[in-house]
């Protein structure tokens, strides 16, 4: 019988015959090193999320017991760390600067930035964007180092109203306080953590005096004439950080491999731009960024002839569910760019819904109609690509990319 193994670094290569094995035979799987549960059916995995009051976020988000306490995020309570009621009206409040207008405002400095970088990495291989481009073996560049990891980073400042000169500081928080959760360094955590909260502290304050059009200056001013706890303000800038950056480069970089190995896929967006959102939704359902979080059980679960007891921590493998031929037919893990929109757990399910998935369609989709609009040839090369170490979320940290299809393993990796 297949045993769940926490994947990190390389072993991210191919998760999914182990999803699989999951799902066919132990969907509710016991990890007795450690004391959690394993949901792996897409059925099981949207029920748990609906059901707050039996799932609950409270107790953090990873298959570690006290994890919230070790890297001191205990006292700031980030809000996907909240249940309803209290998730449900601090949503309500954050909701108010994700609205579709914020996120159609923010479009041409989006597409802007695309374009600059897009723009950069054909030059690099000495050729201009648009064109053939020759020469032996192309010009290979890390387009994740170049694009895909600093346009989230852009975006999320964007939101949090955080000056531009302060943006590249957001990368080495979330690398830091990520690969400490993979290593178990919680020491050097627990000092970006209190690095964050001194910055956004003072952010806070600042937006008190002069407050601007993004979501931090939103919850200041909020609240009816009672003011939002700033340590919730807090809890926000940080969920914002942590799970807006490395999340979507996932999405980004796990969708270009699978499109750069899938030509005719691929082939199908350049000759029809107006597939590109729909495949948006393909890619996310394929590459699952976030491959599966753990909610903690107030009761106990009877669950196919099991019993998973009260406060013990549960997975739910998004990235499996998003795979489950039980859902999405015979055909689920194959990429196909017309398949009709689903139930995909890509962004959660029910009150912890991401909010900035709006934002990550965006990216998805201008990251897509320029590549094909600008260098349609391209290829990346995941054989030669690194993963992210981490438990939870799926990404490259580097992929070669060649604007002009020089790459020679472009068809060799898993995804």
């Amino acid at each position: 019988m297949t045993s769940f193994i926490p994947r990190s670094a390389e072993g991210w290569r191919d998760p999914f015959s182990m999803y699989a094995d999951l799902r066919d035979t132990d969907p509710a799987h016991h990890v007795v090193d450690g004391n959690y549960w394993v949901l792996s059916r897409h059925a099981d995995v949207i029920d748990a999320a609906r059901d707050t009051e039996t799932f609950s976020s409270a107790q953090g988000l990873t298959f570690t017991y006290d994890d919230l306490a070790s890297v001191g995020l205990d006292e700031i309570a980030p809000m996907v760390f909240l249940d309803p009621p209290d998730h449900t009206e601090f949503r309500r409040l954050v909701a108010r600067g994700f609205t579709p207008r914020q996120v159609t405002s923010i479009e041409p400095e989006v597409r802007e930035f695309v374009i600059s970088r897009i723009d950069a990495l054909c030059a690099s291989s000495g050729h201009g964007a648009g064109g053939e481009g020759g020469g032996e073996g192309g010009g290979n560049r890390d387009i994740v180092s170049e694009l895909l990891k600093p346009l989230p980073t852009m975006v999320v400042g964007h939101y949090l109203g955080v000056p531009v000169e302060d943006r590249s500081s957001f990368d080495g928080w979330v690398e830091q306080i990520v690969g400490a959760s993979a290593t178990g360094n919680i020491f050097d955590a627990m000092e970006t953590v209190a690095q964050v909260i001194e910055y956004f502290t003072a952010l806070v304050e600042s937006r008190r005096v002069s407050p601007g059009e993004d979501v931090i200056s939103e919850l200041v001013q909020a609240g009816d004439g009672a003011a939002v706890d700033p340590m919730r303000i807090l809890g926000f800038a940080f969920t914002m950080m942590t799970g807006g950056n490395d999340t979507s480069t996932g999405m980004l970089s796990v969708g270009l491999e699978l499109l750069s190995q899938q030509r005719d896929q691929w082939g199908l967006l350049v000759e029809q731009p107006d597939l590109i959102p729909n495949a948006v939704t393909e890619l996310l359902r394929l590459s699952s960024p976030v491959q599966g979080l753990a909610r903690t059980t107030t009761r106990d679960v009877e669950l196919h002839d099991k019993v998973i007891p009260a406060q013990t921590k549960v997975m739910l493998l998004y990235a499996s569910a998003n795979r489950d031929p039980r859902q999405f037919g015979p055909t689920a893990a194959d990429l196909d760019v017309t398949r009709p929109p689903g139930a995909i757990l890509t962004f959660g399910h029910g009150a912890h819904y991401c909010l900035g998935a709006a934002a990550a369609r965006l990216m998805g989709r201008v990251v897509l109609e320029e590549l094909a609009a600008r260098c349609p040839n391209f290829t990346v090369d995941g054989t030669n690509g690194r993963f992210s170490a981490g438990h939870f979320v799926r990404w490259y940290e580097s992929l070669p990319f060649d604007p002009y299809g020089h790459n020679e393993n472009q068809h060799r990796a898993p995804t």
